[in-house]
């Protein structure tokens, strides 16, 4: 099934078409990494991106974590913002990159680990551009 919108990484520019697009369905291939040092509770904040590909649109998003059970996981629509679980992307989403934020966390109570278990959900209503 086609893809209609993604979700990109590598520091993308706000209304450009850069960026580097997250795997989807669990694929692995192209991961949001983000390298923390648990001793220090460190947490870490990407610069990450929707849009959607040529000839569709979306009215907005929502965007939240999936199966995070540390809630170690956070989204904000702004680097200095409030972030929470879940966001809501009320702009109309085009073919141009729209930023948004995630904020990984760590604890030190955990032992180091590559954590896969964690997906960021999308869910929007995706239209054809006449």
């Amino acid at each position: 099934m086609p893809t209609y919108v993604n979700v990109y990484m590598n520091n993308p520019t706000a209304n450009d078409t850069d960026g580097t697009a997250i795997s989807t369905g669990g694929a692995q291939t192209s991961p949001l990494v983000v390298k923390l040092d648990a001793s220090q509770n460190e947490s870490k904040k990407v610069k990450l991106a929707i849009r959607c590909e040529s000839g569709y649109q979306s009215d907005g998003a929502t965007v939240q974590d999936n199966n995070d059970t540390s809630d170690r996981w956070k989204f904000g629509l702004t680097e200095s913002g409030t972030f929470s679980d879940t966001i809501i992307i009320a702009s109309s989403i085009g073919t141009a990159n729209t930023i948004f934020y995630a904020q990984a966390s760590s604890s030190s109570v955990e032992t180091p680990t590559r954590d896969t278990s964690v997906s960021m959900r999308v869910t929007t209503k995706i239209e054809a551009t006449s």
